[in-house]
């Protein structure tokens, strides 16, 4: 069974929301998982970044996971809403689909999924995939 648990403040999208798109990313991809969402601060964002990935930057989405043998993933997502509101402003789109985005993205990195850093991420198998995710349930 697909467990998905919500926490943090603030929640930009509802809890309804936020299990509805993990569990159809689980599905359409087909895979098993525990997953946890947890909506962080500009700088609560900014000390994960740096501590996990270096970087003393808050970010829009991180994602971790545990695997263990013959298991099914264990994942823990964090989003950041003030990043993904300054994203979705610079791109003119709608906050929630780039909230939608941020976390189709952060559950496909749960389940193994990965994409280049810089040049070629938005040309990638996995940005194409997050996108057919998004316009399906944005």
């Amino acid at each position: 069974m697909n467990e998905v648990l919500v926490g943090g403040r603030p929640r930009a999208l509802p809890e309804r929301t936020v299990r509805r798109v993990v569990r159809s990313v689980l599905a359409g991809e087909r895979a098993a998982a525990s997953v946890s969402v947890t909506f962080l601060g500009r700088d609560a964002m900014r000390q994960l970044n740096a501590r996990f990935k270096g970087h003393d930057r808050p970010t829009d989405v991180l994602a971790f996971t545990l695997r263990g043998p013959g298991r099914a993933p264990v994942g823990d997502i964090y989003l950041c809403p003030w990043i993904a509101r300054r994203e979705a402003v610079a791109r003119g789109r709608p906050v929630r689909e780039e909230l939608i985005r941020i976390l189709v993205h952060g559950t496909l990195h749960v389940l193994g999924h990965d994409h280049p850093e810089r040049s070629g991420r938005e040309r990638s198998a996995m940005w194409r995939r997050q996108e057919k995710y998004v316009e399906a349930l944005a």
